[in-house]
């Protein structure tokens, strides 16, 4: 029996595009014959939509444009989505695939609210979604687990004229990355190398977020793990992004085929190198409360340690992503990865419902 998922996708992010990119390369891996597929969209202003798969496949797609607008409706035991202009309920899902990167698609706020119409769903659940946006948050949890990562310091927007650029470069090196704190696919971000590009880092990052990270430069390889799993997780084999110029950036990452390499397996990695990679994701996934799916990335140096960069909760699903390419080359092929992910949503959906919520 064919089981009745809704991908989800979109929503209000400046990955919003990634999103319908992600979610057109699911839909299309997906097996049909285990698989009936619903697909919704969320528009840039947050609305709901039922969308037809023929228009989805067209690369000039815009969510909301000819699709059916849906409302929400928490409680419900069946129909928790109405469509709103023809007063007919989508009813008995059996659970969401949400491919939502970036603000209020993988930092917990969609999670909460699928958690509220009682829907099981592919990816972290709430904290540990929340605690994975946030990169400050994130690095202070990790940190107390024993992980590496580099230096930071935080500074929030209001404390901007505040700022003292010979302080921060000797407490941290003069190469620094400025980082929004709450914000996916490297948007934001930026290399800084001296006092101009300092302050115009500052600034670009503050347009994405009142909370910006400056962080001290690693000079290593850039090592990255897919991991799989609920309570017994999964590392996959590790892969690594080798850039020809600049910053593996949103445009290096999604725009321009030239800027980086992607190697999968990662080349000239020893077995205890490669393993010790792979435990070093594993725990980060663990300490973070993880589950579902994320890829961890590090930093590798010359000297042999291993530093957290971060983690990506709900990761791109594009043909040349890293999460379905890792496990593709470590023996899981892209219709049986999304089978599992939507499997281990249904039983962790299944394990929480067994807990009491009302009192004794």
């Amino acid at each position: 029996m064919q089981k009745r998922i809704i991908l989800l996708f979109g929503g209000k992010s400046p990955e919003h595009e990634i999103s319908i990119v992600s979610a057109r390369n699911i839909y299309n891996a997906i097996d049909k014959s285990k698989f009936d597929v619903d697909l919704v969209g969320i528009s840039k202003n947050g609305t709901w939509y039922l969308e037809k798969p023929e228009e989805h496949q067209n690369s000039a797609f815009v969510i909301g444009e000819k699709g059916k607008k849906i409302a929400l409706i928490p409680g419900e035991s069946k129909n928790k989505l109405l469509l709103l202009d023809e007063g007919v309920f989508l009813s008995d899902f059996d659970a969401v695939f949400p491919i939502t990167h970036g603000p209020n698609g993988e930092d917990g706020t969609l999670q909460g609210l699928l958690c509220q119409l009682d829907l099981p769903f592919v990816g972290p659940g709430v904290l540990g979604s929340s605690m994975a946006m946030d990169k400050d948050i994130c690095k202070r949890i990790v940190q107390s687990a024993g992980i590496k990562t580099a230096p930071w310091v935080v500074v929030y927007k209001h404390e901007k004229d505040k700022i003292n650029y010979k302080e921060i470069t000797n407490k941290l090196g003069s190469i620094l990355f400025i980082k929004p704190a709450n914000m996916g696919s490297s948007i934001g971000v930026s290399k800084s190398t001296d006092e101009i590009s300092f302050n115009k880092a500052i600034e670009q990052a503050f347009i994405f977020d009142t909370k910006i990270l400056i962080e001290k430069g690693i000079n290593g390889r850039e090592i990255e793990c897919a991991v799989l799993g609920n309570e017994l997780a999964e590392a996959s084999c590790v892969g690594e992004v080798v850039m020809n110029q600049g910053i593996y950036d949103f445009e290096s990452k999604y725009k321009s085929a030239d800027a980086a390499q992607l190697f999968i397996p990662a080349q000239n990695l020893s077995e205890d190198e490669v393993q010790r990679i792979r435990n070093i994701c594993l725990a980060v996934y663990k300490a973070l409360g993880l589950e579902g799916m994320s890829r961890v990335d590090v930093f590798l140096t010359s000297e042999g340690e291993v530093y957290l960069n971060e983690p990506n909760t709900l990761p791109g699903f594009t043909s040349i992503s890293m999460y379905p390419k890792l496990w593709g080359e470590s023996g899981i092929k892209y219709a049986d990865l999304i089978e599992k992910l939507i499997n281990l949503a249904i039983d962790r959906h299944n394990r929480d419902n067994k807990i009491k919520r009302d009192r004794i």
